[in-house]
């Protein structure tokens, strides 16, 4: 064989190996409507999936990413509560002090300072005890009412087979590149061992 076709080869194989893969690529997402072909019905893998995909990503979301037992966790934790104190004591302290004057006239007049601290540490005592019940109630009714794995497998779901690829290539982009970078040096490699081959036997 005359180096030209040794060249030819070499190449070729570099354009399969890299269009392969480019169409491997290209049919996870193409086409986006089956196809029936020679008996045989085509559909690329995430439009033929996306509802299983959907409801993968719905259950990995409200079990592992968005525990409702984590975020209850976090929500009735008493440090909370301190990081707010300050700012519901200044409330309290200026609701007995002015407001309280306003509703109760005469029983303001019997109130000082400090009757006005016991109160108001009574107050707090009160709502540091009451706080994690309240929250953990209403993250209960909020577990009932809100179902994480149903929300997030219907916006999935719903996503336009064009707006989910979009998605994934801004994601993976150069991871993509990358492969057909890889195919087409298989392909190179391939073409050259078959040259290699090809001057031995000769």
């Amino acid at each position: 064989m005359h180096w030209t076709g040794y060249i030819i080869t070499i190449i070729l194989s570099a354009f399969t190996g890299w269009i392969t893969t480019w169409i491997a690529i290209k049919m996870l997402f193409h086409p986006r409507n089956p196809i029936k072909i020679f008996g045989f019905t085509l559909q690329g893998i995430f439009p033929k999936n996306q509802l299983l995909i959907a409801q993968k990503l719905g259950q990995m979301v409200s079990k592992e990413l968005l525990s409702f037992d984590e975020i209850e966790e976090k929500v009735t934790n008493p440090e909370n509560l301190q990081m707010l104190r300050p700012e519901i004591e200044a409330h309290i302290d200026h609701f007995l002090r002015n407001k309280l004057k306003d509703v109760f006239p005469m029983l303001s007049m019997f109130i000082g300072d400090k009757t006005i601290n016991q109160l108001k540490e009574a107050f707090l005592t009160e709502l540091e005890e009451l706080f994690p019940v309240l929250m953990k109630n209403y993250m209960g009714k909020l577990q009932h009412d809100l179902d994480l794995e149903k929300i997030v497998t219907e916006k999935v779901a719903s996503f336009s087979s064009e707006k989910l690829e979009d998605i994934l290539n801004q994601i993976t982009k150069k991871e993509f590149m990358f492969l057909e970078f890889i195919g087409g040096a298989f392909g190179f490699i391939i073409g050259l061992i078959q040259v290699l081959v090809g001057i031995i036997a000769h």
